[in-house]
């Protein structure tokens, strides 16, 4: 059953052609500034807030930053989890993964498993989705154990693409990790976009808006920038974030003029 989140993001898929998420590392950033960040975000344009990193431990420091940025901002707040710790009753909706090319069963359903109970116990909406990691995989590919897609076999990516869909999955994640030396190809995006019917998001090694409107102009449905929003001011910030958004847009209307 598709919940409200999911049908909000599918509407803005529908509506813009593509969309962008920022994704918040709450080990990175204090909550206070993820709330910054999150406010800058949605006045930009970004349909959504996620909340999620490789190694996140701490369950009283995932909740404050939650917490702060739905203060903060009234588009939805997504946990995108690295384990079970990494679950807060005050998000409005998770990323229901499984990391498909991982080595270790424990991350393509052990976990879930496991979390499972604990997510329809709070009320969490559960979002379906299949997890791929391609690349350099970064430090999610180690942690998870997965075996990661190289750029140069986009007919790896279909296939593990097809595999999310066939199961049930309505997401599919092409994954290059958090400050990738460059970003998924376009053509391995454009592959994996025409032989699906899901919906495609794509992240890792995005920094400019350029890459972004590669990106949406090859199909991607999602795209989901970190990095960009690390270590830098506030001004700095807000301008990378509208360069990739105003990407993002650009690569839509390219898309568009395409078919």
């Amino acid at each position: 059953m598709v919940g409200r989140v999911e049908k909000y993001l599918l509407d803005r898929i529908n509506c813009e052609g593509a969309i962008h998420i920022t994704l918040i590392d709450p080990e990175k950033v204090t909550p206070e500034v993820a709330a910054l960040i999150s406010t800058d975000s949605e006045a930009l344009g970004s349909s959504a807030i996620m909340i999620g990193g490789t190694t996140v431990v701490s369950q009283s420091m995932l909740n404050d930053t939650v917490k702060h940025v739905k203060e903060a901002v009234s588009i939805p707040v997504i946990l995108f989890p690295n384990n079970i710790t990494a679950i807060s009753e005050y998000a409005d909706a998770i990323w229901f993964m499984s990391l498909l090319n991982s080595a270790d069963p424990y991350f393509i359903s052990g976990a879930q498993v496991l979390a499972a109970p604990l997510i329809r116990k709070i009320g969490l909406e559960a979002i379906p989705l299949g997890y791929v990691i391609v690349g350099e995989g970064g430090s999610v590919g180690v942690v998870g154990k997965a075996c990661p897609i190289p750029y140069n076999k986009p007919e790896l990516a279909v296939a593990h693409a097809l595999a999310a869909e066939f199961l049930g999955m309505r997401f599919v994640y092409l994954e290059a990790g958090s400050g990738a030396s460059r970003p998924v190809p376009p053509r391995m995006i454009k592959m994996v976009k025409e032989a699906i019917s899901i919906k495609l998001i794509v992240g890792g090694g995005i920094r400019n808006g350029l890459q972004a409107k590669e990106a949406a102009k090859s199909g991607a449905d999602i795209i989901v920038t970190g990095t960009i929003v690390e270590g830098r001011s506030r001004e700095d910030i807000r301008n990378k974030l509208n360069e990739v958004i105003i990407g993002i847009k650009e690569g839509v209307k390219a898309r568009s003029e395409e078919v």
